[in-house]
């Protein structure tokens, strides 16, 4: 008998332990695929920071599925978001390694990769939806893109997004010289390091995980961001301004391991290129209608919109000259003229 109440005794203690254990919530749960890859024969690492509840985070999941679907199970894309294998540039290191197969880097961090693909950063170059999708479907101006770092070993497939550059500020931003007031947090990147040196504004480069504490403690007091990551990570509830400053499209560059690429089988390898191809361009659209969305409900919950005028926007122009010109050798001056010449910028 004590041994059968010392054994109960034991159960009882372990059990809130145990159901603490069990009711943590896999953040990833909703995203599991319904089908078993274990007998896949080749096997694509692929690798994000962000949640898949942006767009264009989870076209990863859309892009395992056809794949898995339109090859028979030959190809598992073994997809992680949420910085699951690390910070960026360490995931590109491994990437050129071969240790990791694809990324979708954030378009300041492909910067890293190989300077030609700075020029999806560059201020008021591709700035605008229609924009980005001219650049996508045009062969003269995607192609030297796509093939931008491939003497790093490294293909860009394609590239989803996650919608248009703005400011969110602690204070309000309507003109230019308010925003010298501000502290701006901008990611560790070349392209928007030079930017905010012409612009001339204070700037704090700075990891993204690092930011709610920074904006809490007052160290920032404002983010050079998108309004759907602001609003989906919730720092909106801290930064109540968003400024729609929309110089830049915020993009998640799809990297391949040209390697690893090559090694498939060529009907596999045009399989799995056309599936990336079709589901980031869905995917562009999707985008489109979440940042509609993702402003309204920002604008619902009391957030403020603001836009600089024609005269400040003209500055900002003027004073980024010296960065179009610096970034245009690095880019290819006659490729970044023929960018700007076809989209009008």
């Amino acid at each position: 008998m004590k041994k059968i109440l010392v054994l109960l005794l034991m159960l009882a203690l372990c059990l809130p332990v145990t159901g603490i254990a069990a009711g943590k919530k896999d953040p990833l749960a909703a995203w599991q695929p319904e089908f078993d890859p274990s007998g896949a024969k080749y096997t694509y690492i692929l690798s994000n920071i962000s949640h898949p509840v942006i767009e264009g985070v989870a076209a990863g999941y859309r892009i395992r599925d056809k794949v898995w679907e339109q090859t028979n199970g030959q190809i598992y894309v073994d997809y992680r978001p949420l910085a699951q294998l690390g910070g960026e540039k360490d995931v590109i290191s491994k990437l050129k390694l071969g240790a990791v197969q694809g990324m979708l880097s954030s378009s300041v961090a492909a910067a890293n990769v190989a300077d030609r693909l700075g020029i999806v950063n560059l201020p008021y170059v591709i700035d605008t939806f229609d924009k980005l999708d001219t650049f996508r479907n045009d062969p003269e101006l995607w192609q030297p893109f796509s093939e931008g770092a491939l003497s790093r070993g490294i293909y860009v497939a394609d590239f989803t997004g996650y919608g248009p550059y703005g400011w969110a500020t602690t204070t309000p931003v309507e003109t230019l010289a308010a925003a010298k007031g501000v502290n701006f947090r901008i990611a560790q990147a070349p392209v928007n390091m030079d930017i905010y040196k012409a612009w001339n504004l204070k700037f704090t480069v700075m990891p993204w995980p690092d930011v709610p504490q920074a904006l809490q403690t007052g160290v920032i007091s404002g983010l050079d961001h998108t309004a759907i990551v602001c609003n989906i990570t919730k720092k909106f509830n801290i930064a109540k301004n968003f400024t729609e400053l929309n110089y830049a499209q915020g993009l998640f560059v799809h990297l391949i391991n040209k390697r690893w690429l090559d090694k498939l089988p060529a009907d596999l390898r045009a399989t799995f290129l056309k599936v990336i191809t079709e589901e980031s361009a869905a995917t562009r659209e999707a985008t489109r209608k979440q940042y509609e969305a993702q402003v309204a409900k920002a604008k619902e919950a009391g957030v403020q919109f603001y836009q600089l005028s024609d005269a400040d926007i003209s500055e900002l122009k003027k004073l980024a000259k010296p960065v179009l010109e610096k970034w245009g050798k690095k880019v290819g001056p006659d490729y970044l003229a023929k960018v700007r010449a076809k989209l009008g910028s």
